[in-house]
């Protein structure tokens, strides 16, 4: 392809000789006062290369400068949690590395550590859906590898508009396909995820993407450039023009009623070339000859040169006409700007260069050495000889604007939260009790996922251990002592909206309670936190109650925030997202192969429910799917028992034979779903433990886990259950082929999985076969 230049190519020293040149600032994203502040840092007027690299740092997508204020007090709340760890240093769950790297590091015992974090790459996807899904997981990953480690498995938590609506239908399967056509080729696992579905996501579908990786303490590394005189090598893939001003503007724009069209250029992925680069990468770490790395994400050169510059020695040299171009006509502005995919950064000593291409040339991982590292505290870069920037990098990576948005609780939010859904028309006859559950099993949040999921590979490097539709995803770390990691990544943007700070919570708690339930000890988090336009201080003040939420739910959990990303300007025209913070928990289990599945294993079983069931429908599934109602307060929040909670079920890992949390859709939900990925049905009796059948089996009380016991450790639960301060109530046993609720109506199980299964597969028109 061939392109224009953004801008005219000047330099440095045409800058001060012609200070008034007209420039287009505002074309690049940037305000009147933040150009004027790049004047005032550089002292003159910036040349177009400088501009560029400004727009794109200083960007809400890289900068973060709506979010910061908010976002540093999970730096705070990682304080704290260290501090009470350091009386118990050979515990695992020590944050190795945190906010401000490329990812989150635990360390998780065994000399292992594991490195997540979760992203987004909304807007991309709705232009470009099949590149936007496919690079955010190519994104993700180099995050994951930049750290030291091997990429060992990817999640994908996704929002969507209604399913019946046309542009659904259009988004939809080409993001599924992006995340497993490129997860798929990298050979990595897909584990878990969720797919849910509201009207508030129409034009803006929220594509998160989580990556886990795996390494030994020794093997960390850090994004920094030091040592002056050593050598940056780039190297992967050439520079091209797709992804100019891709993820850094596009995110931080809102779409209006005129689509995707007119739109910046996305990103195009190669699946194949990022192999290479992963296993080249994993080569160079093990040779020992890699200094500094830093992945090519949103920004390009840009964001790999100031970021690398400013987190080491403070200075760099670069010659940019020495980066390889899949496209010769492009000019230096739009080679710093460039989001082209499978590109890294690495700072390597002068007598280990050789060492480093031949190693690149194995791999036939194309590799070129274009600048150096000074101790200047400068970041230089030349265009065939002449000088077009030259910065203090802090200032463009880590000292951009900071804005402390206005924010005020809405002016509905009273009114919202006082139209409760208990006080709607609920089914009180027995048909109508069987009728309902039909119909939420297959509402499109609750409905089998299997459409999406069978497009992934879960099993391949063969240390899956669990994956969708298990509560939380699981993998071996160690094949000889049988260590895992579980992970999982809950939000609910319906209770965040009756209650931005409860419904943060309530992300976290869920996500918590997941990776307990299948037996893994809850040790840290990584956020991606989704809003509309910050411009708005409707939605300001629910970032700010969601950060404030989360960071009170961490302390009291004990579990930091490692890292995460923030995606603003979600909305079309005036209409926002639903506030739509996804929480990902990671923990880590002993032994694999005692973990807890989350079905029912056999007939003859006796069936509890852990903890207390309570009449909150306000924000519930059978609330939004029967009468279409939001309004009213979110569950109640109790930490404190969701943490008793997880120390039973870890103190019952001998003694539970299945465990599933409740959650949307409530009881009902977790019997269907035990029963039909079993084919095991149940005899429940609600009565007298539960006073109305509808709250019992439609209520979304958190805190509360579906278990089951052999017939003789029952009684064990109970000791436990009381040990524990957790409440527990036994409902039936396990048996038959179908689900009978004592009093009040049977549904076989066949009936209920037939309902569960079609409603994707009949709204896609697609061929269908349910995952074996």
């Amino acid at each position: 392809m061939t392109s224009a230049p953004i801008i005219a190519l000047d330099t440095v020293a045409a800058a001060s000789e012609d200070p008034d040149r007209a420039q287009p600032w505002a074309e690049l994203g940037l305000k009147s006062d933040e150009y004027d502040a790049i004047r005032k840092i550089l002292g003159r007027r910036p040349t177009g290369a400088e501009l560029a690299m400004y727009s794109v740092m200083w960007s809400e997508h890289c900068s973060y400068k709506s979010s910061k204020v908010h976002l540093r007090q999970f730096g705070e709340l990682a304080d704290s949690i260290a501090q009470q760890q350091r009386s118990d240093p050979g515990a695992a769950g020590r944050m190795l590395a945190g906010i401000g790297e490329n990812a989150g590091v635990i360390d998780v015992g065994q000399g292992y550590a594991v490195t997540f974090k979760i992203e987004s790459h909304n807007h991309p996807s709705y232009v470009e859906p099949y590149q936007g899904a496919a690079t955010g997981i190519g994104g993700i990953v180099r995050d994951i590898l930049a750290m030291g480690a091997r990429p060992v498995a990817v999640m994908d938590p996704l929002r969507f508009g209604p399913l019946s609506e046309p542009d659904t239908h259009r988004v939809l399967p080409g993001i599924v396909a992006g995340v497993g056509g490129y997860g798929n080729c990298l050979g990595l696992p897909n584990i878990g995820g969720e797919a849910v579905f509201d009207e508030t996501y129409l034009g803006n579908p929220l594509v998160n993407a989580l990556a886990v990786g795996v390494l030994k303490h020794e093997d960390l590394h850090l994004a920094k450039a030091s040592g002056a005189g050593n050598l940056v090598i780039m190297y992967g893939a050439r520079t091209g023009g797709d992804g100019i001003g891709g993820a850094s503007i596009l995110a931080s724009v809102e779409f209006d009623e005129d689509g995707p069209a007119k739109r910046p250029s996305v990103q195009v992925g190669d699946p194949f070339m990022e192999k290479l680069l992963i296993e080249c990468t994993l080569e160079l770490f093990a040779s020992g000859i890699v200094r500094g790395i830093q992945d090519f994400g949103a920004a390009g050169i840009s964001c790999a040169t100031s970021e690398l510059a400013a987190a080491g020695d403070g200075g760099m040299h670069v010659e940019l006409t020495k980066v390889p171009l899949r496209d010769a006509t492009l000019a230096p502005e739009e080679i710093l700007m460039s989001e082209s995919q499978e590109r890294m950064m690495a700072v390597v000593a002068p007598e280990d260069e050789a060492t480093f291409m031949a190693i690149c040339a194995k791999w036939d991982v194309e590799a070129a050495t274009i600048g150096t590292v000074t101790g200047d505290g400068r970041l230089v870069i030349d265009w065939s000889g002449e000088t077009i920037v030259d910065v203090d990098p802090r200032t463009v990576a880590h000292e951009g604007p900071v804005y402390e948005r206005p924010l005020a609780r809405p002016d509905w939010q009273d009114g919202l939260q006082a139209d409760a859904a208990e006080a709607l028309a609920r089914p009180s006859t027995p048909e109508e009790l069987r009728s309902t559950w039909l119909t939420l099993v297959a509402s499109p949040n609750l409905c089998d996922k299997s459409w999406i999921t069978q497009q992934y590979d879960h099993y391949v490097r063969g240390n899956t251990v669990l994956a969708s539709p298990a509560d939380s995803g699981m993998i071996r770390v160690d094949e000889s002592t049988n260590l895992g990691v579980a992970i999982s990544t809950d939000g609910n943007g319906r209770y965040a909206k009756l209650d931005p700070y409860a419904g943060a919570q309530l992300a976290l708690a869920e996500s918590y309670r997941n990776v307990a339930t299948v037996g893994a000890i809850p040790l840290a988090v990584s956020d991606c936190l989704n809003f509309g336009s910050p411009e708005d201080p409707a939605v300001m003040w629910q970032f700010a109650e969601a950060c404030r939420g989360l960071k009170d739910a961490c302390l009291e959990l004990g579990v930091p925030v490692t890292g995460g990303n923030v995606s603003l300007y979600n909305q079309t025209g005036d209409v926002a997202i639903l506030p739509t913070p996804v929480v990902a928990v990671l923990g880590v289990i002993d032994d694999v192969t005692r973990r807890t599945p989350s079905r029912f294993v056999a007939p003859g079983e006796r069936v509890f429910v852990l903890g207390e069931t309570r009449e909150e429908l306000s924000g519930s599934e059978w609330a939004h799917v029967v009468h279409g109602h939001l309004g009213g307060l979110p569950p109640r929040v109790d930490l404190a028992g969701e943490k008793a909670l997880g120390a039973l079920l870890r103190a019952a890992a001998g003694v539970v034979t299945s465990a599933h949390d409740l959650s949307d859709g409530g009881l009902s939900q977790a019997l269907a779903e035990s029963a039909i990925q079993s084919g095991i049905g149940a005899e429940i009796a609600l009565a007298p433990a539960y006073a109305d059948p509808f709250v019992a089996l439609f209520a979304e009380s958190a805190g509360r886990v579906l278990v089951t016991t052999h017939l003789h450790d029952g009684d064990a639960l109970l000791r436990l259950a009381s040990e524990h301060g957790v409440v527990v109530t036994e409902i039936g046993v396990t048996g038959g082929d179908l689900i009978k609720v004592e009093g009040q109506f049977e549904v076989p199980v066949a009936e209920l999985a037939e309902a569960w299964r079609a409603t994707l597969p009949d709204a896609l028109n697609a061929e269908f076969t349910p995952d074996a």
